[in-house]
């Protein structure tokens, strides 16, 4: 069973939540809020529409940034473009002082070529890594978009009696940047400035997921992996392949490389602190059959959910390899680049938000579910302030959850009828949060 199968399996079976030690009262304004989403959903069924069939690959957004900010400025927020490139940062100031929350959205397209029958799928076609793609929302970040415009508006017509500073992040690049080991998305974003004057107290975001539609899943601690880029390059001696003797074959240390590396996890990490994962992907050596080549290259990703045991991760993959190339007299030269860190739901934050979780979507809709190994770097700005992420189910209800196309799939799908949850969502932890003494 895939890890997003079992998860699925478990949000189908509504696990329950665990109560809330500092219970959350709703906002004075709730019930206005709950009109104003009501009133705007249609804006954002065609905003949605409209990104959806126009997506843009990371840093390229020019056209849903341009929209976006059109949006916040006629809305009355004091707005920042070209952020890390082509990012939208908008800053709501209410009538009354109080604290500061900041909400994310992710901007960016795959190049993903679409095959799901819609009347607006995307025919878009682009270049990524000198190669000519085609460009779909198969991570759903056009909802993303959407719900947040659709949220600023509800904001901004409660601003009069709003108490404290609403931050908006629109981020681009979530999925990486055109170029390999660049700094871009929420880490650029931050680089920048976008988390300052005024800095959150807290920071909101959420994502669709393959869970059944209008369900609200969340984690507490570590909910999305880390994720490091793993390179090893087995330099030995070229040879014939009829006389191994006579060089250093690096297909054969490569080959226990890998195997040992499935000890790093196995034996050599406690198991009963985090899920942890060390994957080769990829192995490329040699030119023909008859010659033992000079080096083998392998990559690979490592995940895990504790940034101390990603640490310890990395220094014993890095021992193990070149241990065992050393022994046959061969190098290991090993490169793990640091990508996203640990997704981490503040669980003081959490447990503080899941009334509210439970107002927004209906207590039956709010689900606790186990950490996946995919990755965020949503990660970035919980770092800088207590953060809570979410899933926003958007399978149909016709659908098994567990046979739905996942996240990047050419056939993923999203169930329109999420959009208004994940508008109330937001919503509805931003009031809150903010009304806090």
């Amino acid at each position: 069973m895939t890890n997003t199968t079992r998860i699925a399996l478990l949000v189908t079976l509504a696990a329950v939540a665990r109560p809330s030690a500092q219970s959350t009262g709703p906002s004075p304004l709730a019930a206005d809020a709950d009109r104003l989403a009501a009133a705007v959903q249609p804006k954002v069924v065609s905003w949605r529409r409209d990104f959806h069939q126009h997506p843009e690959l990371g840093n390229q957004e020019v056209r849903t940034a341009g929209i976006v900010a059109q949006h916040l400025k006629a809305l009355g927020f004091e707005v920042q473009t070209n952020v890390a490139h082509t990012g939208v940062v908008g800053v709501l100031r209410g009538a009354k002082p109080g604290k500061v929350v900041a909400l994310r959205a992710d901007m960016d397209g795959l190049p993903v070529t679409e095959e799901v029958d819609l009347p607006f799928a995307s025919k878009v076609r682009a270049t990524w890594n000198g190669e000519e793609v085609g460009v779909m929302h198969a991570c759903g970040h056009d909802n993303h978009v959407a719900i947040l415009m659709g949220v600023a508006e509800v904001l901004a017509g409660l601003k009069d009696r709003l108490p404290g500073t609403v931050k908006l992040l629109f981020q681009p690049a979530e999925e990486g940047g055109p170029q390999i080991g660049e700094v871009a998305g929420a880490e650029l974003m931050i680089k920048e400035g976008a988390f300052d004057n005024p800095k959150p107290d807290a920071v909101f975001g959420l994502h669709v997921f393959p869970f059944p539609v209008g369900t609200v899943a969340y984690r507490s601690g570590g909910a999305m992996a880390s994720t490091d880029d793993l390179r090893i390059v087995i330099r030995g001696a070229q040879t014939h392949g009829a006389m191994p003797w006579r060089g250093i074959d690096p297909i054969v240390v490569a080959s226990q490389v890998i195997l040992g590396l499935q000890t790093v996890v196995s034996r050599q990490i406690d198991v009963t602190l985090t899920p942890s994962i060390v994957t080769v992907g990829l192995i490329r050596g040699g030119v023909r059959a008859n010659i033992i080549p000079d080096q083998v290259e392998m990559a690979g990703t490592i995940r895990t959910f504790d940034e101390g045991t990603r640490d310890e991760i990395h220094r014993r993959v890095q021992r193990t390899a070149e241990a065992i190339a050393s022994a046959a007299g061969a190098t290991a030269q090993v490169t793990i680049n640091r990508n996203y860190p640990v997704t981490y739901n503040d669980p003081a934050l959490t447990d503080r938000m899941l009334p509210t979780l439970k107002r927004a979507a209906g207590a039956e809709h709010v689900v606790a579910v186990p950490p996946t190994t995919t990755a965020e770097d949503f990660s970035y700005f919980a770092q800088k302030a207590p953060g809570l992420f979410l899933f926003l189910g958007v399978t149909p209800s016709s659908q098994d959850p567990a046979t739905a196309a996942p996240n990047h799939s050419p056939r993923f799908f999203a169930d329109e009828g999420a959009l208004p949850v994940g508008v109330r969502t937001l919503t509805h932890l931003t009031l809150d949060f903010l009304a806090q003494p």
